[in-house]
């Protein structure tokens, strides 16, 4: 009988030890969707003979994310904003005659949709939850039109007495690359189902290549976006 009766008692603690960790998971979980506006900041690569400088900008990201416990969270993401890219010689060269120097310039208008899925760590204390982000995803550069101009200065360099400038058409391409994304943040509650988004995110992918008279550098070059927003919990 009192054998019966111990296992009796660990039986109903093992089961409000369970009911209690599903109780604090429940409380721990969030459902919600986000909308931010941010702005993507960039820094210019070189490579292959080529200069290449991406343009800043402000876009908007839209998100939806799920956290069932601190280290079980994940979200998909969509983003949009401007990506101008200007491609140009990195270095111009005279040669003995200064009349065949020369150097050109193409800017691209472009737009960037970035599509992601990432990990999502968190704490949750108070009406606070802070959080880190890794993910992967694909980012589409797509060029707003399907020639792009072309400048070319004749006798462009500091030696040469005169000058000319022509200017041309180059066919444009979109550029679809992998995309590595990092970053933290933290969820503000305000109300039961509304709250305020801090973040910043990281991106790290190969410069695009939206030219065919320019090459790509080839380079890794990296985009950093701090964001405010608001999320709708469910």
């Amino acid at each position: 009988m009192l054998i019966a009766m111990k296992k009796s008692k660990w039986s109903v603690a093992f089961f409000a030890l369970l009911v209690f960790n599903l109780a604090v998971a429940a409380a721990q979980a969030q459902t919600d969707v986000a909308l931010s506006i941010y702005g993507a900041f960039h820094g210019s690569t070189n490579g292959n003979g080529v200069e290449q400088s991406p343009s800043n900008s402000a876009g908007g990201m839209l998100e939806l994310r799920h956290i069932s416990n601190p280290l079980l969270g994940y979200d998909v993401s969509y983003s949009f904003n401007r990506d101008n890219q200007t491609y140009s010689n990195s270095s111009v060269v005279c040669p003995v005659s200064p009349s065949s120097c020369s150097s050109s310039t193409e800017s691209v208008s472009a737009n960037a949709h970035e599509l992601t899925a990432d990990w999502v760590p968190s704490l949750h204390f108070a009406n606070l939850r802070p959080f880190g982000l890794v993910g992967v995803g694909l980012l589409l550069n797509v060029p707003a039109a399907g020639q792009a101009t072309v400048t070319t200065v004749s006798n462009g360099c500091p030696m040469c007495a005169l000058s000319s400038l022509t200017t041309s058409t180059s066919p444009t391409q979109t550029s679809t690359k992998p995309v590595f994304v990092y970053g933290a943040g933290l969820d503000w509650g305000l109300l039961p189902h509304l709250g305020l988004r801090l973040q910043y995110r990281g991106n790290l992918y190969k410069a695009p290549n939206l030219t065919k008279i320019f090459t790509s550098t080839g380079q890794f070059t990296h985009s950093a976006e701090p964001m405010i927003g608001a999320y709708l919990r469910f």
